[in-house]
């Protein structure tokens, strides 16, 4: 038994390797072809190591891309709003729906799971209309204001808060709190697990979303940074060492957020999913 545990581990471990070697291969190519002159890339040889290492493709998307850095400010203002409203919005109704009693919580919960149903492409065109006759195309509001709260992160939430002890809330009751204060006091920071996978999910969402910001944007100076990398490709010719530089620059904060929250991160996965 022992000596097939091991055969089995050292399996694992062989196909843990082989992904990881699969996933980080092409991301250590693109960050070394940000290094690179647009010649090298397009020459066809495949070298992790730039035959001539350059930081000119960096200078020019910051330097002479003058709305580079207006489509980095879109992204963080978009991204950082959406994922702020997520946490509130989507937090307040998971726990509404797990631990308040009211008429029809039980129907509404079901029509949250359908909607989890339904693919994005569908609701496509109704979305652009509805913002078309808000007037929020090309507008912050229109990229924030329909992403502000997500089915399937009140679903994650309701799981988390239907495990969450009763006896920490009627504690804060018997104290003096009201149901909002002790929400807001006692739940929220107690549920940073959860809170810290959702902010992970909401903010790679938006920050790597193409789609949306292609239906509701249209101005260049209204581009996020999945939307302006694309003016880097032309019908012609496409400016690869620029993308390859443009897209390190995205991947930055991405790996930040993770970094940051990657100790809450495995603990709210598991603990939302345990029930």
């Amino acid at each position: 038994m022992i000596n097939r545990q091991k055969i089995g581990n050292v399996l694992l471990y062989i196909i843990l390797a082989a992904y990881a070697v699969v996933t980080l291969v092409p991301f250590f190519w693109a960050l070394s072809s940000s290094f690179k002159t647009l010649e090298e890339i397009v020459s066809g040889s495949f070298s992790f190591l730039p035959e001539v290492f350059t930081l000119d493709n960096y200078k020019t998307i910051f330097i002479q891309e003058p709305l580079f850095g207006r489509w980095l400010f879109n992204s963080v203002v978009i991204g950082v709003i959406v994922t702020g409203l997520n946490l509130l919005f989507n937090s307040m109704a998971g726990y509404a729906l797990a631990r308040l009693n009211f008429p029809g919580r039980n129907l509404l919960f079901v029509v949250i799971l359908g909607v989890l149903m339904i693919p994005a492409q569908v609701t496509m065109i109704p979305n652009f209309l509805i913002l078309k006759g808000f007037g929020w195309l090309d507008t912050y509001q229109g990229m924030i204001i329909p992403s502000m709260i997500s089915a399937t992160y009140i679903f994650m939430m309701r799981q988390f808060f239907v495990s969450f002890p009763k006896e920490l809330e009627e504690a804060a009751e018997i104290d003096g709190l009201s149901r909002m204060g002790a929400f807001f006091r006692i739940v929220l920071p107690l549920a940073r697990p959860a809170m810290a996978a959702q902010i992970i999910f909401v903010f790679m969402g938006s920050w790597n979303d193409f789609m949306k910001p292609l239906i509701v944007m249209s101005s260049p100076e209204m581009f996020t940074l999945p939307l302006g990398l694309n003016t880097f490709k032309g019908q012609y010719i496409s400016y690869w060492n620029y993308i390859m530089a443009a897209s390190m620059i995205c991947t930055v904060p991405v790996l930040i957020i993770y970094a940051f929250f990657n100790r809450y991160f495995i603990k709210g996965i598991t603990f939302t999913g345990s029930k």
